[in-house]
């Protein structure tokens, strides 16, 4: 007879693929495919300073708490109080709103590569008024799909990410590959430096978009429990799913500078332009409209992950007295539907950024900025919490260590990605020179408006709250200084 009451262990491989499939992402190789042989440089380097930090950290914090709900709310909470954390949950809330509508550019641009005319397809991809309506469309739809309940979302998902992304991104490494072999010229300078110019700031702001595209791997600490040994096989899945990640965004960005010169490279249309190219080349020219139509699919899909997923998180903590009532209203099926709604609002606002910026392309740079200055501090605040943590919350047990002994790996791992979150901080103020963005004062004010905006409104929020606020459903635990507290009054903790 079957042991019904043993759980089911992941093994080591198969969490590091699971931790694959959650982060990569075809939209943004475009952007890297602009530095040629150095785009390299800029992913094993963000690999190193952030990716691999990251995962690292969140095992350590994710299984530290695996019996309190929070996320990166009680890890923060823990560590910097209620407002603090209450912020960063809130940001990995905000940042995958103002995300939705890069994503759902690119869904737009593919969907106009369904015909069969490449310029006619070109032109209506750079039409602002056919993108913004796609992009409502689209994420209205993804809305509307969510509020029906997670078997729809599971089922879309996970076709999704196989046809969307997938098996996309194996062909364009494939194609490219046929190219070479069969004579083609590469466009990009194989003999150029693998070391970028880094004394020209310019050179690093489109890079710094790198670290958006491996946001989201901490989401993997939540297994650390279901792996057998974790201390010595968690870092193996981490380091594993990194290599595959690193090694699909280097294969795959080459891929598109092998077909496009970097003059040319458009950060929305360049992936359906290469894949036109390629096929064109092997004189398929047909598959182009199926391509557009799985990413398009892979774009719905992801989103329908993303637009249900964070905002439980925001809804969880709103029911322990964070948010007003209203934003703790859900449907018949559980589903958060008023924080849908207000997000679908916000989102609807943000793409009307259409009507001030000079192209889709600049709209998707900047809104991509904003997302990677939001997501960073997050993670600033993430990495500085684990190092505190380890001193006000020395005894807890840490079922999965970084370092056996002392704190001199946790100063260096989570020391790591604290500097390389900050240093993508910075660079992202910068406006890139390889594409126009309109007039800088716009983009700054967007920038620092925004981001300002954003970071003051939780404690604003914290600060009207009222008792009456809190669901007594609440299943939110109390914080370790909380409980402290409690035994031993302490007036130092009242004011977290």
């Amino acid at each position: 007879m079957a042991n019904i009451g043993k759980s089911v262990k992941l093994g080591v491989f198969t969490l590091a693929i699971m931790n694959v499939t959650a982060v990569v992402s075809l939209r943004g190789l475009a952007s890297e495919a602009v530095y040629g042989l150095s785009s390299a440089f800029y992913y094993l380097f963000a690999a190193i300073v952030f990716l691999i930090p990251m995962a690292l950290v969140a095992a350590e914090l994710a299984a530290m708490f695996q019996d309190k709900q929070g996320g990166v709310f009680r890890w923060v909470g823990e560590a910097y109080g209620k407002k603090v954390g209450f912020l960063a949950i809130w940001l990995q809330w905000i940042q995958n709103t103002i995300w939705y509508p890069t994503v759902l550019t690119f869904g737009a641009v593919s969907l106009a590569f369904i015909g069969m005319d490449s310029a006619h397809d070109m032109t209506l991809a750079s039409n602002r008024v056919y993108t913004l309506l796609i992009v409502l469309v689209i994420y209205w739809l993804a809305t509307f799909i969510s509020l029906k309940g997670m078997d729809w979302v599971g089922k879309v998902s996970k076709i999704g990410g196989l046809v969307g992304t997938i098996i996309p991104a194996g062909l364009l490494v494939l194609l490219a590959i046929v190219y070479l072999v069969s004579g083609g010229t590469p466009q990009m300078d194989f003999h150029g430096s693998f070391f970028p110019d880094l004394s020209n700031f310019n050179n690093l702001v489109l890079a710094a978009s790198i670290f958006l595209f491996y946001a989201g791997m901490e989401m993997g600490g939540i297994h650390v429990k279901d792996v057998d040994n974790p201390s010595k096989n968690y870092p193996k899945a981490v380091f594993i799913g990194s290599f595959i990640t690193v090694l699909i965004f280097i294969l795959g960005t080459f891929s598109l500078g092998i077909i496009i010169p970097s003059k040319e490279i458009n950060l929305t249309q360049s992936l359906l332009v290469g894949f036109d190219r390629y096929f064109a080349y092997i004189h398929a020219s047909w598959l182009g409209p199926v391509i557009a139509i799985a990413l398009a699919f892979g774009v719905l899909a992801g989103v329908l992950t993303w637009v249900a997923g964070p905002s439980k998180g925001i809804y969880a903590v709103g029911k322990a007295g964070y948010l007003p009532p209203f934003f703790q209203k859900s449907n018949a099926k559980g589903v958060q539907k008023n924080i849908l709604l207000i997000q679908g609002g916000l989102v609807t606002i943000l793409s009307l950024l259409f009507v001030v910026m000079p192209s889709v392309q600049s709209f998707y740079q900047i809104l991509s900025q904003l997302t990677v200055l939001l997501y960073l501090i997050m993670y600033l605040l993430m990495f500085s919490a684990a190092i505190y943590l380890r001193y006000s919350m020395k005894d807890t047990a840490r079922p999965f260590r970084i370092g056996s002994k002392g704190n001199g790996l946790m100063w260096f791992v989570g020391g790591l990605g604290f500097c390389g979150s900050l240093l993508a901080f910075i660079l992202s103020f910068i406006p890139p020179t390889q594409i126009s963005v309109g007039s800088n004062a716009v983009w700054y004010a967007i920038l620092f408006t925004g981001g300002i905006v954003v970071v003051a409104a939780p404690f604003i929020i914290y600060a009207l709250r009222k008792p009456s606020w809190v669901d007594a459903n609440s299943r939110l635990e109390p914080f370790h200084w909380e409980e402290q507290s409690a035994i031993t009054p302490n007036p130092s903790h009242n004011d977290k």
